[in-house]
């Protein structure tokens, strides 16, 4: 992700608390550390392929509820026989709330690398350098690192015991969803329905992104479990230049003004921080 000025007002509608700094990278010591406006990528739990269904034995014709029918010998192609059973129904698939962010459980505000770790997996993560403000890396736990689909970065206020979520970002191609609902690639009407009101938006930067500025007191401002949600949207590739100098105007705008809307922005980026 590029970051500047634009990651600050990302993080604009996060609290303070959301902004601890983190350890210089590395190769820097003593540094100051950066803010915590990161870019990160998550995605979405697949789920579990079921295994492949043996043949199924049919179940007597004058029966009024089928009963499961016995194990039948049959010779194998070897000459050793064998038995067919019946086929096990596939294992339903995981509940949606697998790949939902919560600001609660293995998310909440003091959660810990090793509680993500005996939830997903430990071969599932790892814990090295992501991308950070103004070309800088910083720390953090990576979930499924090899798979932009399912990829999420966690940042910790502590990072030397690795504990106490500051920042958890979704970008990319990741499929998690954040509280309310919110996702990657929804459109600004979406946003401002799920908020309930217009809320205030950054002017848009050369590279055509901006950033939530503020909810102006919607819902999107006021999360259940105490944490907060920072957003970046992207003008539509094809908005004119017109529409875009309209809205490179360095001042903040309301997201039903007609500058805005003519770009036709999506979310490309959502940060719930602490």
């Amino acid at each position: 992700m590029k970051c500047s000025a634009l990651a600050v007002a990302i993080i604009a509608a996060l609290p303070s608390a959301a902004l601890a700094q983190f350890p210089p990278p590395p190769g820097a010591p003593g540094a100051p550390p950066p803010a915590s406006s990161q870019a990160v990528q998550d995605r979405w739990p697949e789920p579990p392929k079921s295994s492949p269904q043996t043949g199924r034995a049919p179940a007597p014709a004058a029966q009024a509820a089928p009963k499961r029918a016995p194990a039948q010998a049959r010779t194998a192609p070897d000459g050793e026989e064998t038995l067919d059973t019946p086929a096990k129904k596939p294992a339903p698939a995981p509940a949606a709330s697998g790949n939902v962010i919560a600001c609660s459980g293995v998310f909440a505000k003091d959660s810990t690398h090793m509680k993500l770790a005996i939830k997903y997996d430990s071969r599932n993560m790892t814990f090295g350098q992501v991308d950070g403000p103004e070309g800088t890396k910083i720390p953090g736990t990576i979930l499924f690192p090899n798979d932009p689909r399912r990829r999420l970065e966690v940042l910790w206020a502590n990072n030397v015991g690795r504990t106490d979520t500051s920042i958890i970002a979704i970008n990319g191609k990741s499929q998690w969803i954040a509280p309310k609902g919110m996702k990657l690639g929804l459109p600004l009407a979406a946003l401002e329905k799920a908020n309930g009101r217009p809320f205030k938006l950054s002017s848009f930067g050369s590279d055509g992104t901006a950033g939530v500025a503020g909810w102006e007191g919607g819902a999107l401002g006021s999360i259940p479990g105490d944490c907060k949600i920072g957003i970046r949207l992207a003008a539509d590739p094809k908005a004119t230049g017109a529409a875009r100098n309209a809205a490179a105007v360095d001042k903040d705008f309301l997201s039903n003004d007609e500058s805005v809307r003519a770009l036709k922005p999506t979310v490309v980026e959502i940060l719930v921080g602490y």
